[in-house]
């Protein structure tokens, strides 16, 4: 019982600090602005939560283009140090030889839940015609991720379908990946 609540609390840390390191590199590469002075509320508190492991990995490790290496880097020590205590906790020391992959797996499986995650606030967000800067920030998030999807399905009645597709192609993902990982690792 310690066992599943230390591990559902390291998760849930784990997975808002390495979420936010994704985020950060997916904001970056959009050229999102995240300052405090362009009125991004999700910026701000991205800084807040990956500035002290980001900003000391910027000074080794260079961008590459308009991908933030640091920000990847962040999330993947996060996903190993989360795999490693959860390891040691368990006394299956053995499987620290497949750490690195575990934690890019577990990497790969947070980016899709967050995308999927970002693609429901969208449509939520799309429905209820808010008008503030937060929405602003999320369709310009996921307007990338929906233009392929929109150039193939088209308007039912008027309904934008595509982030129900796109839905169904991060689900397709996640399983494809878990299948993956158990062929792999078995």
């Amino acid at each position: 019982m310690l066992y599943q609540i230390f591990s559902l609390l390291l998760e849930v840390a784990a997975g808002l600090v390495a979420g936010c390191c994704l985020l950060r590199l997916y904001m970056q590469y959009q050229r999102i602005p995240m300052s405090a002075r362009s009125g991004n509320p999700i910026g701000n508190f991205v800084f807040a939560v990956t500035d002290w492991l980001v900003l000391p990995l910027r000074r080794v490790i260079p961008a590459i283009g308009r991908w933030d290496m640091a920000s990847l880097t962040g999330a993947f020590i996060i996903e190993m140090v989360q795999i490693l205590l959860l390891a040691l906790l368990l006394g299956s020391v053995g499987s620290l030889v497949k750490l690195p992959l575990l934690a890019a797996f577990g990497l790969a499986r947070l980016a899709l839940t967050s995308l999927t995650v970002l693609v429901i606030v969208y449509a939520v967000l799309s429905w209820v015609q808010t008008q503030s800067p937060m929405s602003d920030v999320i369709d310009r998030l996921c307007a990338p991720l929906l233009r392929p999807f929109r150039r193939i399905v088209p308007l039912v009645g008027g309904v934008d379908l595509s982030p129900l597709v796109l839905l169904l192609a991060l689900q397709i993902g996640a399983i494809l990946l878990g299948g993956i990982q158990q062929s792999i690792l078995g």
